[in-house]
């Protein structure tokens, strides 16, 4: 649950907080003078599943984006798995964070077998060149593709899979260091209907695991948080509609205010579903 807490303090410096995976304050992201996302004051703990939702330009993949230790905040302070920007060397801590992405994706080598794809997260490394692996390192890689429902496709190449293959594929590899904290962004994103559900399950399936890291969800679409994700984020714009626990988030009324539409919002089986009401394109709060 979000609450405000203290950090310590060394040498007049503020030190994070140990308990927390995810710690920003007032953290901003400008680019070329417009402002992606901010400022947020953000937190997640260890055994927490978030959403981060909200409509095209809200700022999701820019928060990700600085919590997957990719880039910097413009301002603010953040400190992800008790390390500080700009006080850590990033390239250091990325090993730590599982992260699957359109970015990743589009970067992965069409020739790349499934096995090596999977196994050189170990080395932080795409295109597999001349590391060495132990066997070790071979079964886990086959374990998490067999989590994913994926071991079938080891021998395949990335190029030959259908897009529902790919994000399996990709969150097989994000899971292989035993990360700290995973991180999702859109992992369901080009999905048919019978592949998304399936990833629905999976991921319902790693959030009800004790020992499944912390876990962060970008989504635009709140039928495709599933079920077991404890904690929201509502963007808009770049600042915060609302966020904390799960039900007190992805109310009708915060995704109205976020979507700029009157949307109605049923709950079935643990499962979200959201549709806009026939008041079309007036914006109430419901």
């Amino acid at each position: 649950m979000f609450r405000a807490r203290a950090c310590a303090k060394m040498d007049g410096v503020a030190q994070p907080d140990p308990d927390l995976l995810i710690e920003f304050d007032d953290v901003l992201v400008r680019r070329g003078g417009n402002v992606l996302v901010g400022p947020v004051t953000w937190r997640v703990e260890l055994d927490e599943r978030w959403v981060v939702l909200g409509p095209n330009g809200a700022g999701k993949t820019s928060l990700l984006r600085v919590a997957a230790a990719e880039t910097f905040p413009t301002s603010g302070t953040a400190h992800v798995l008790a390390e500080t920007f700009g006080r850590t060397d990033l390239s250091e801590l990325r090993p730590r964070i599982g992260l699957s992405s359109a970015a990743l994706a589009s970067r992965v080598p069409s020739d790349e077998s499934v096995s090596d794809l999977v196994v050189s997260a170990g080395y932080g490394v795409l295109g597999r060149w001349r590391e060495r692996y132990d066997d070790v390192d071979t079964e886990r890689a086959v374990e998490m593709l067999e989590s994913l429902g994926a071991e079938h496709l080891a021998d395949r190449t990335y190029g030959t899979l259908s897009e529902g293959e790919r994000k399996r594929v990709l969150i097989a590899r994000a899971l292989m260091t035993d990360p700290e904290l995973l991180l999702l962004d859109e992992p369901a994103a080009g999905l048919d209907l019978g592949g998304r559900e399936d990833l629905v399950a999976r991921l319902a399936t790693l959030a009800a695991d004790p020992d499944a890291p912390a876990t962060v969800l970008v989504t635009h679409h709140v039928e495709e948080i599933p079920p077991g994700f404890t904690h929201g984020l509502l963007l808009k714009e770049g600042g915060v509609v609302a966020q904390g626990l799960i039900d007190d988030v992805i109310t009708a009324a915060n995704l109205s205010e976020a979507f700029g539409q009157s949307i109605a919002l049923d709950r079935i089986d643990g499962r979200f579903f959201a549709r806009r009401t026939h008041e079309a394109g007036r914006h109430r709060r419901v």
